[in-house]
């Protein structure tokens, strides 16, 4: 886990760069997203999140997420060491450590998160407490159907998980019109240049990349 004794103390005109919130239904994309992003550009920080669920093959402690138990996540939370956290599809918690947050924002890196609606919540509830001022962005499907038809592919849940994710993703879809700027990841490539676009340069008007 990250180092917990850290000063996460507020100061607006410490952060450089706005932090970039990024978060979409399930199996819409978003990691192979970030993989594009970064395979062009390396500088680009992303957040690893705390969770209680278990690890899926190949993922690793420290890299794909910090795996960690109920009993310790609560004490995280508790302390103020969680940006964000949530209960994600009703079972396991998530939650963004905050130190390495802020200490990439002040160092002007390049820095974004990859979380879940709620958590999105959360984090909009403390970015002006934090002295934040985020970029919400929002990864949709083309569609629904092609949203499911993701899901189904990964053959990593169950009849029954899958349709808990597909309910939770109903949801999320529906709030698409509370972020900044929400990208159509219909082509891997675009939507990586878009969402660099976002994290390089700021929001674009309108709300979606591209639209003048």
């Amino acid at each position: 886990m990250p180092d917990k004794t850290s000063d996460t103390t507020s100061d607006a005109t410490a952060y450089k760069r706005r932090l970039v919130v990024l978060a979409g239904p399930t199996a819409v994309g978003k990691g192979t997203i970030e993989k594009a992003v970064r395979a062009e550009h390396p500088e680009l920080w992303i957040s690893v999140s705390a969770t209680t669920r278990r690890p899926r093959p190949g993922e690793k402690d420290g890299v794909d997420y910090y795996f960690t138990t109920a009993e310790e996540f609560e004490r995280m939370d508790a302390r103020g060491e969680l940006l964000e956290s949530a209960v994600v599809h009703g079972t396991d918690h998530y939650g963004t450590p905050l130190k390495p947050v802020l200490e990439h924002l002040r160092a002007n890196i390049p820095s974004m998160l990859e979380i879940d609606v709620q958590g999105v919540h959360r984090v909009r509830a403390r970015a002006q407490e934090l002295g934040l001022d985020p970029i919400y962005v929002f990864v949709a499907p083309p569609s629904f159907d092609d949203l499911k038809r993701r899901l189904e592919l990964r053959h990593t849940e169950t009849s029954e998980q899958q349709a808990r994710r597909l309910d939770t993703a109903r949801r999320e879809m529906a709030e698409e019109g509370e972020f900044d700027v929400v990208i159509i990841n219909d082509e891997v490539e675009k939507a990586a240049s878009q969402l660099w676009e976002i994290i390089d340069h700021g929001c674009p008007a309108g709300g979606r990349p591209g639209d003048k």
